[in-house]
């Protein structure tokens, strides 16, 4: 069995060799592991902070050449586990530091489970201890996960920050859409499978996020040199929600009726500016129709 832990980085180095030294130093046997960094062509020295680890054949360092977003680097490293000699994708970003049993209890799952899922993924906390907030798995279009304590949850989408993946069901199912860019990639990919396999959060499986903040993204309260970021996110969630038929329009009409309420309310500034940028990328994700690609089979 060989398992390769993906992780995508852009410009967050010391965060990098953190998450890296937690793989190093899971529970388990470390000849099942290979890790693979995905470098977004980072500017901070990146490659250089990597370097000392390059004597270890359990570490393959990428360079993708340009900053391909967190979609771009996410299709681009599955892509390459999916087309050499893995049995698991681990998948998680720079930010994310697992236990040192969080890959033993996955394996674990897996094992009691017998094998017939369609991903796995890890309980997320903050770095206060806390359940991080913009991981919480889905059990439904309409419901977050609430049970933290049963051993395994179904569920039917996950972020990327601890995703465990058959390497089959990439193949089965393809590759996250590189032309995401950012937000949703992990959301539409998860929901992709489960829409064909039963999936799971394993509990005893415990990551932590160290992200800057305990909340999601809010155009309401967004920096406004950061507005054009959900150009993405409201294009991509279309794309997501379009394909759950009737249940899926209602519930992004409902969103995005929720979010033109928090902006009104809450936003301090740029009222205008931000409702435009919700409905114009609404808009533009009703024509949004990027191909699902394959990794090659041998």
């Amino acid at each position: 069995m060989k398992v390769a832990a993906i992780i995508v980085t852009y410009n967050r180095k010391k965060l990098l060799l953190e998450n890296i030294e937690a793989l190093l130093h899971q529970s388990i046997d470390n000849d099942i592991l290979t890790i693979i960094v995905v470098d977004n062509h980072s500017t901070d020295g990146t490659a250089e902070a990597v370097e000392p680890y390059s004597t270890n054949k359990k570490i393959i360092y990428l360079d993708t050449g340009k900053n391909l977003g967190g979609a771009g680097g996410f299709h681009y490293g599955i892509k390459y586990v999916a087309e050499h000699n893995f049995d698991y994708i681990w998948i998680m970003d720079d930010d994310c530091i697992p236990t040192s049993n969080a890959l033993e209890a996955l394996l674990n799952a897996s094992k009691k489970i017998n094998k017939s899922y369609g991903f796995l993924a890890s309980k997320v906390l903050w770095k206060d201890n806390t359940i991080c907030k913009m991981n919480v798995q889905r059990i439904s279009l309409w419901k977050n996960v609430d049970d933290w304590k049963s051993s395994i949850v179904p569920i039917i989408m996950s972020s990327f920050v601890s995703l465990f993946v058959p390497v089959k069901n990439v193949r089965d199912f393809g590759l996250p859409i590189k032309e995401f860019f950012i937000w949703t990639d992990d959301w539409e990919f998860t929901r992709r499978i489960s829409r064909n396999l039963p999936c799971y959060l394993v509990n005893d499986s415990i990551v932590v996020h160290k992200s800057n903040n305990n909340f999601g993204a809010n155009i309401a309260t967004e920096d406004v040199d950061r507005l054009d970021r959900y150009n993405y996110l409201y294009r991509n969630d279309v794309f997501l929600y379009r394909r759950e038929g009737l249940e899926g329009i209602l519930y992004e009409l409902l969103r995005i009726g929720f979010h033109t309420l928090k902006v009104l309310k809450d936003a301090p500034n740029k009222k205008f500016i931000r409702l435009m940028k919700i409905y114009k990328a609404t808009y533009k994700g009703l024509s949004f129709s990027p191909t699902i690609e394959f990794p090659l089979r041998k």
